[in-house]
């Protein structure tokens, strides 16, 4: 079917069939992406299939048609021998550990392409973040220069034409910010099969205000990443993470990317909850690798050791230089906006939980992530006793409009519960 009219006919009749709950076939499901991916469609006509995946969802065939026909109409990247990644299904903030990780699995000696996504339901995805140190936007080509030199990148999509159809997707997501479980299942794992990603480890953060809620379902999540991944000949890792509050103190891209390099620097105020979870995943990972390598080394005292002499922020920094970023940035020398609001504590207690979904809305409403020095900075964590005056969180912003809206959003979508 060579008619660009006759496809795109051919695909709505697609987005019709889906809307009636019904089954699609490969060739099917390969037209739509196709279309998708060219933009033939329009933003309506692919809402309405985002809608109808969303209510419908994914049999686990057309999960893997999905799947395929994402990686079939877009290009691909071609390295050799074991090839890792990390990858979370996001909606958390300050949880920016996939930059550590980069660099940790990078220094041991193994592949690690990493292509992570922009924010959709939350204030910065890891791309909107790198971007506050370097560039993210490359070409096939370039990224395997950069892979080949140093081991390693955190790029965007962008020029990349991996998966081309979930961009699409994507842009029209963000606006009403959410994803179907099983379109983060397609999105990521089209993304890491067009990579050449052989070994894989996956976040699933789950609570009460994450995108996936209950531990169960984050387990029916992991068992179709696996599934899947063993049709590609993909190793898959799946993690089921509890996340209370963010792992880090910033939430917008250059308030993550400081808590990045403070970990990878080991300052002494760096968030060690970030360290911790950075460390775990890059251990569980190079175990993997490793044994597929023949490499008896423990992943987790790898990573431990090369986080703790230098070399993984070394690695960084080589990463940082070849995206055409400045290598020798510090966490101190990266600037952050001027225009700053302390909000402070109206009584005293103890902080019982953090709103994700507030936190989230809240950044945004600062500028996050299009303003990159938009965002939040908390003070405070669960736990934590908090004295009348004492401040909570610093808002960050541009536009001093921005910063009084969120300050006044904050009264009645509030980030801190307290208990007294």
């Amino acid at each position: 079917m060579n008619n660009p009219d006759t496809n795109r006919l051919h695909a709505i009749k697609v987005i019709q069939k889906k809307l009636l709950g019904k089954k699609l076939t490969y060739p099917e499901i390969y037209v739509l992406m196709d279309e998708i991916a060219k933009e033939d469609l329009g933003d309506v006509l692919t809402t309405y299939f985002v809608a109808a995946s969303f209510k419908e969802g994914f049999s686990p065939t057309e999960l893997y048609y999905f799947t395929k026909a994402m990686v079939e109409t877009g290009d691909r990247l071609r390295f050799k021998g074991v090839v890792a990644d990390k990858h979370s299904t996001g909606g958390v903030s300050g949880m920016r550990n996939t930059m550590i990780i980069v660099p940790i699995v990078a220094a041991a000696g193994v592949k690690i392409p990493s292509i992570p996504s922009r924010a959709i339901t939350s204030a910065a995805g890891t791309a909107d973040v790198m971007e506050a140190l370097a560039k993210v936007d490359f070409t096939p080509s370039e990224v395997e220069d950069i892979v080949s030199t140093v081991g390693g990148c955190v790029c965007w999509n962008g020029k990349l034409n991996i998966a081309p159809a979930d961009d699409v997707i994507i842009r029209v997501e963000e606006p009403l910010s959410f994803e179907s479980f099983d379109k983060v299942i397609v999105s990521i794992m089209a993304k890491k099969i067009a990579a050449g990603v052989t070994h894989l480890i996956l976040d699933i953060p789950y609570g009460k205000t994450m995108k996936v809620h209950r531990l169960v379902d984050a387990e029916k999540v992991i068992t179709k990443f696996i599934h899947l991944g063993k049709k590609f000949d993909m190793h898959v890792i799946g993690v089921p993470t509890h996340i209370r509050e963010p792992a880090g103190n910033g939430v917008g891209p250059m308030l993550e990317a400081r808590d990045v390099l403070k970990v990878l620097e080991q300052t002494d105020d760096r968030p060690r909850a970030l360290e911790k979870s950075a460390l775990y995943f890059a251990g569980a990972l190079l175990d993997a690798c490793f044994r597929d390598m023949h490499n008896t080394k423990n992943g987790f005292e790898t990573a431990q050791e090369l986080l703790q002499n230098g070399q993984a922020l070394a690695k960084f920094k080589d990463i940082i230089h070849a995206q055409g970023g400045n290598r020798n940035v510090t966490s101190e020398t990266l600037k952050l906006t001027s225009r700053r609001k302390d909000v402070l504590a109206h009584g005293s207690g103890t902080i019982r939980e953090i709103n994700n979904y507030n936190l989230n809305s809240v950044a945004k409403l600062l500028g996050a992530p299009r303003d990159m020095h938009a965002g939040i900075y908390l003070h405070k964590k669960t736990g934590d006793d908090v004295k009348k005056g004492e401040p909570l969180l610093s808002l960050y912003s541009h536009n001093a409009y921005h910063l009084s809206e969120a300050e006044e959003t904050l009264k009645s979508f509030p980030i801190y519960t307290f208990e007294s």
